[in-house]
């Protein structure tokens, strides 16, 4: 088959299950093989306000509710999910659109600060112009009720890799996740965009009876300022991330306080914040 032949790719006929199949062409060993592959799905998501629109992302179209329900916690559009009186979610042409109505006290205070980033003109996070603006004002966390120990951490990470079945299928998704104080997971959201997944979890938490403040994230990406502040925002007192932190992560997690982790895999890790909070002997080694 040449490649001119192809199929145009399906646009995710089935989004529940947040793939597509695509005609690829497999090049190894001097050798090209015409075949279908699993491709992540990834769609636009506009979020709406009482009709006004205030933000749009590039998402997996699976828990959309659970999605714009943890964006609007840790954007600060709400702050619990009873400021939340309506959620539907309807196709458009380009797109999905999640259409919230919120209380009045809310979207009052949603219109000053969409009023307050008027006219910006930088480049960046969304046209905020300092780091000022977009550091939200929260409060201290608490301390956890025991340590964790590094083998809850080992166990959570090994679940993850278990739980991601969109990324076996198209390698192209992140994963957040909950962990009990042991490690157990309880919920796995998968998203395309990082940010994203942890929104989902999120979303998810606020809707259950759990205490955040005993439990831990793991993640399957970096850790970047803005995962760290959803996760502070959360009331979660630690994130363990598969690959490297930043250092605005790092700093915040230090000032929140809540323990960061990153390079969490094959049974190591590296603590950036709180190794207090990691039951740890002397020389390291686990517990």
């Amino acid at each position: 088959m040449h490649p001119a032949d192809f199929d145009p790719l399906s646009d995710c006929p089935d989004p529940s299950a947040g793939l597509a199949m695509g005609d690829i062409v497999r090049v190894g060993d001097r050798r090209a093989t015409a075949m279908q592959d699993a491709i992540a799905c990834e769609q636009a998501v506009a979020l709406e306000y009482n009709g006004i629109a205030h933000a749009a992302l590039l998402a997996s179209p699976l828990h959309l509710h659970e999605l714009a329900l943890g964006f609007s916690y840790t954007e600060g559009i709400i702050r619990s999910p009873a400021d939340v009186l309506d959620m539907d979610v309807e196709t458009a042409p380009d797109g999905l659109v999640v259409r919230l109505r919120i209380v009045n006290a809310r979207l009052h205070a949603l219109k000053l600060r969409r009023r307050s980033l008027a006219g910006s003109t930088s480049c960046g996070l969304c046209g905020v112009q300092s780091l000022a603006q977009i550091r939200r004002d929260l409060p201290p966390l608490d301390a956890p009720e025991r340590p964790w120990t590094a083998r809850a951490i080992e166990s959570a990470l090994d679940q993850l890799r278990q739980r991601q079945p969109l990324h076996n299928l198209t390698g192209a998704t992140h994963a957040a996740a909950w962990a009990d104080a042991d490690g157990r997971l309880a919920w796995t959201y998968e998203d395309v965009g990082r940010h994203n997944a942890l929104d989902k979890l999120i979303g998810r938490l606020l809707r259950e009876p759990v205490d955040r403040g005993r439990g831990f994230v793991v993640v399957s990406s970096r850790a970047s300022f803005e995962m760290v502040q959803k996760a502070h925002a959360a009331g979660i007192r630690a994130l363990v991330a598969v690959s490297a932190p930043t250092t605005l992560a790092v700093r915040l997690a230090r000032e929140a306080p809540m323990m960061l982790a990153g390079f969490a895999r094959d049974g190591r890790c590296a603590i950036y914040s709180r190794p207090d909070y990691l039951d740890l002997d002397l020389d390291g080694s686990r517990t």
